[in-house]
């Protein structure tokens, strides 16, 4: 956090152009990609400070940063915003390109078990991560089965299958096709010796178009 002091005007401002260009924050003053995914969870790309308020406002008393980042401009405006607006920010790291540990499926478990509601949960564009990440949320937290919670995963919300992303569906795609006929659920099969992200990873092909939206166009966080 010492890269981006927040103390003196001079530092706000070298945050904030540093948030406004390196995190191409530009891009999100008039678009969050927001969409309501239950009746008490709001998925969204990175919140600019004013946006957080006007989710405040709202009713969002918790704010989910999906994106770790915790020495990056992003982080120290958001940061300070939740504390200024009384608003609980918690961080959950998962990425947008690895089959989810268990501990880290678990984690998302507990997560939506224990958080303060009505929240918000962001990543940086509000498709992958935030994609997956409600997935669970819908299946946890809702009690929807994996087959339905999948939607979260489209692009309706910007998510692309087709490129490395894709490995957040094949994940459950490998469920639904090996162990949900057998009736197993899906906390049970990622608990079982048949869940192997190494495994699972090695076994995802992603398009080569694909991969060039999600990796050389969109460049993807």
């Amino acid at each position: 956090m010492a890269g981006f002091d927040l103390s003196t005007f001079a530092g706000r401002l070298r945050t904030t152009l540093h948030y406004l260009w390196n995190d191409h924050a530009y891009l999100r003053v008039g678009f969050q990609n927001a969409h309501w995914i239950g009746p008490d969870l709001v998925r969204t790309n990175q919140p600019w400070p004013f946006q957080l308020k006007w989710w405040k406002k709202k009713g969002v008393r918790t704010v989910i940063n999906l994106r770790g980042g915790f020495d990056g401009s992003f982080h120290a405006l958001e940061k300070d915003a939740c504390e200024r607006l009384g608003l609980t920010m918690v961080d959950f790291v998962i990425t947008s390109r690895e089959v989810p540990s268990r501990a880290r499926v678990l984690g998302a478990r507990e997560l939506f078990k224990s958080i303060e509601y009505p929240a918000l949960m962001h990543c940086k564009s509000g498709a992958d991560r935030a994609g997956i990440m409600s997935v669970f949320y819908r299946h946890f937290h809702l009690g929807e089965p994996i087959r339905d919670a999948m939607s979260e995963l489209g692009l309706r919300t910007l998510h692309m299958k087709a490129g490395k992303t894709g490995v957040l569906d094949y994940v459950f795609e490998r469920y639904l096709e090996e162990a949900e006929p057998k009736g197993i659920s899906f906390i049970d099969w990622v608990m079982s010796e048949a869940y192997d992200p190494d495994a699972i990873k090695r076994d995802f092909k992603a398009s080569w178009w694909g991969t060039a939206v999600t990796e050389k166009l969109l460049r993807r966080e």
